[in-house]
């Protein structure tokens, strides 16, 4: 199970697919590490397990996800990136987890860019699809998305039937409905600041190193 978001800057020329993955007979335990880690966020800082994170908003304090009163953002922020480290840290925690990225740096603005951010992720969905062909099994891919971008299935049908390991297509999600879609969502959000290092950014340059690193299936973030 391979649930998988994009990060990335038109105006820093930069495309980031970030995933969390997990095998099928420990769906359930995975689910059961992200689902204490909402209770806890509940428990400590009001924050309802229904609430998404998303985490432009919330890192930034662009968005309230407390339930406490307050409309101080500097406040909001100081929580938001305190909840994200507390979410990177049960990823790594969990050892039924893995993560990864892909990533491309671009001078192509506008429909051109969105078009080869298309071609990143048929990229990596060749690359899943060799890696389980020799693995002698089979993946299915959820992501955040409403199906009305075509790259995504197209990059999907592009597989031959004879050797396809990458079952149906994409399964699309609302971001705010799933969890773990949420958690891809964070990864990626990680892995861009990581590469990313401009000054406003400075508080998560470490973030991918501290968190993520131990748990990435490639050993860090993989150019393509």
């Amino acid at each position: 199970m391979l649930y998988v978001d994009d990060s990335g800057s038109v105006d820093r020329g930069l495309i980031v697919y970030g995933w969390v993955e997990v095998a099928p007979e420990r769906w359930r335990h995975g689910l059961r590490s992200i689902l204490e880690l909402r209770k806890r966020l509940y428990r400590e800082h009001q924050i309802p397990p229904a609430t998404e994170l998303h985490a432009t908003k919330f890192v930034n304090g662009r968005a309230r996800i407390s339930m406490r009163p307050s409309e101080d953002r500097v406040e909001w922020k100081t929580l938001g990136r305190a909840v994200a480290v507390d979410c990177l840290k049960t990823l790594e925690a969990c050892p039924d987890l893995a993560v990864g990225a892909v990533w491309r740096t671009t001078s192509a603005t506008g429909r051109a860019y969105y078009d080869e951010r298309g071609e990143v992720y048929r990229t990596l969905i060749d690359s899943w699809n060799s890696e389980h062909q020799a693995a002698g099994d089979s993946a299915f891919v959820s992501m955040d998305g409403n199906g009305d971008d075509p790259n995504y299935f197209n990059a999907h049908r592009s597989l031959s039937l004879d050797d396809r390991h990458i079952i149906e297509d994409p399964m699309m999600h609302d971001s705010a409905r799933s969890q773990w879609v949420q958690m891809a969502d964070l990864v990626a959000y990680c892995v861009f600041t990581h590469l990313n290092r401009h000054r406003g950014n400075e508080f998560g340059w470490r973030w991918y190193d501290d968190h993520l690193l131990g748990s990435d299936v490639n050993g860090g973030p993989k150019r393509v």
